[in-house]
């Protein structure tokens, strides 16, 4: 029997330059893809999981994530009044029970690892999960449940994998694979953003993690890593041997919403799977498709 996962770590603490002028003053996670900030998608998978406690790494300038899981008392009141019963349930999917949600703070751009570290004294000694409202994705199954599934199993760490083109692995943290069904990797090692040429799989991470508190162990160490930054993967790595760890390859299509083009391609993905949008969208796209555009 292993403990159950209750808490999720959201690390929002990120600059978000890659989306400049846009996120000047507006969070990288309050970007809409349809009409939900990509923040709201990523705490809907945890709570369709069933996480408890939402916890947020936060810093300067992400107010508005906190307001936005939050009562607007004037709006509410102007939706009931003019009976718009529909958007009020809109906005009211997106409070939490009461002292669900805690805030921590990264007091500075450390790395992934350095913004799970902050969270320590908020998880405590239990397993919890961690979320990157940068990774979009689109399923059937929640991806988080698809990896709690195999976490009741399997127990230890659990990481979200995909297989990536070799010439990519210097974007991820790669693992180091000793089993593999084609579903479920074991891993023996891991490594962050390897050279393609060194890289030992091209099975890589993206943003959904379950964790055991030994990690907590390893990042009070504060050694960094690749880029100078406090590495997450390196902090996992060293914990393997300890603590099993494996990658799932999870059903479903993700998109890096943390680039430009992977952020439009989920504005696409989402907005076809709407019905009231899904026709006058594909008009859209076929007036703007290349032979369309050339002949315009």
């Amino acid at each position: 029997m292993h403990n159950p996962v209750r808490k999720a770590v959201f690390p929002v603490g990120g600059l978000g330059t890659r989306f400049l002028p846009a996120t000047k003053v507006i969070p990288k996670e309050m970007l809409p893809v349809v009409d939900k900030p990509l923040i709201q998608y990523a705490v809907e998978e945890a709570w369709a999981a069933g996480i408890e406690e939402i916890i947020f790494v936060t810093g300067r300038g992400k107010s508005s994530i906190e307001d936005h899981f939050d009562h607007v008392w004037e709006l509410e009141d102007t939706l009931k009044a003019r009976g718009k019963d529909e958007q009020l349930q809109e906005i009211e999917k997106t409070l939490p029970t009461p002292g669900a949600i805690s805030y921590t703070r990264q007091q500075e751009p450390a790395g992934l690892g350095h913004a799970v570290w902050c969270a320590r004294n908020l998880v405590g000694n239990e397993p919890f999960a961690v979320l990157l409202a940068d990774d979009l994705v689109q399923s059937e199954r929640p991806c988080l449940a698809q990896m709690l599934d195999v976490y009741k199993e399997l127990g230890g760490n659990i990481v979200a994998a995909e297989d990536v083109p070799r010439d990519q692995t210097d974007k991820y943290g790669i693992l180091d694979v000793s089993e593999d069904d084609g579903r479920i990797a074991s891993a023996k090692g891991l490594v962050e953003k390897p050279d393609p040429a060194v890289a030992p799989s091209t099975l890589s991470i993206i943003g959904r993690y379950i964790l055991q508190p030994e990690v907590f162990t390893e990042l009070d160490r504060q050694e960094t890593g690749a880029g100078g930054e406090i590495q997450l993967t390196d902090a996992m790595a060293r914990t393997i041997g300890a603590v099993p760890f494996h990658g799932l390859r999870f059903e479903g299509t993700r998109f890096d919403c943390g680039s430009k083009t992977g952020f439009l391609a989920a504005n696409i993905a989402f907005g076809l799977e709407r019905e009231e949008l899904a026709a006058d969208l594909r008009q859209i796209l076929n007036h703007y498709s290349v032979g369309s555009v050339s002949g315009a």
